[in-house]
This record gives C-alpha cells, structure tokens and sequence, in this order.
C-alpha cells in the first residue's frame, strides 16, 4: 500500500497544475479583450460612417404625402422621414403641414402661424 505522500501530489506538482490552469484562464481573459475591443472598433466605424442627422426633416404617410415638418433628430417622427432644408421646412408649414409640437420645430423655424 502507498503512503499519504506517495499518493497525494506533491506541493510544487499542485503549484504548477494551479499555474496552468491560470495561464489558461489569462489567455481566455486576453481573447476576451480583444473580441471586445474588435466590437468597439465596429461600433466607432459605424457611427463614423453614419450620415450627419438632418437639420429638417418631413415625415410622409404610406403614399408619401407631406405628414409633418420635424427638427431633425426628433423622436416623434417615425419611420418615413427625409431631410429637408430650412427653406423647404417653411414651404411646407407655409402650405399646410402639420409642425410637430413635441420638438417644437416653429419656434426652431421662427415660424409664425398665419
């Protein structure tokens, strides 16, 4: 029969299973970071490609009718949007499109009803 020591590894074989297993999980740490700063880097490319928010924009109904002149970056102005410019915005409001009130695009416009 072995003896507690002869069956028991020894301290420095403990040691060194406990070094690779940390080694192992440092490289896994490693791979980590740099799948997160690859995300990053896409995440920055994209916002750098992403075209400037318009200044003006229309929203326009499914047939692609005048709905309403919003400030651009405006939340309330749903999907079917295109930017204008500040000319074209108080041509609108001039012929009857709705100004949404959320963003407040008259008083961006300077614009005064009638």
């Amino acid at each position: 029969m072995l003896s507690h020591t002869e069956r028991s590894p020894s301290r420095l074989d403990q040691l060194r299973f406990l070094e690779r297993v940390q080694v192992a999980d440092l490289e896994r740490t490693r791979r980590w970071i740099a799948q997160e700063e690859r995300r990053l880097a896409e995440v920055r490319r994209q916002e750098q490609a992403r075209p400037p928010t318009a200044e003006w924009v229309l929203q326009e109904s499914l047939g692609a009718q005048p709905v309403a002149v919003h400030v651009g970056g405006c939340h309330m102005a749903g999907e079917r949007i295109r930017g204008i410019t500040r000319e074209q915005a108080l041509h609108a409001r001039v012929e009857g499109v709705d100004g949404c009130g959320y963003c407040g695009v008259d008083a961006e416009l300077g614009y005064l009803d009638g």
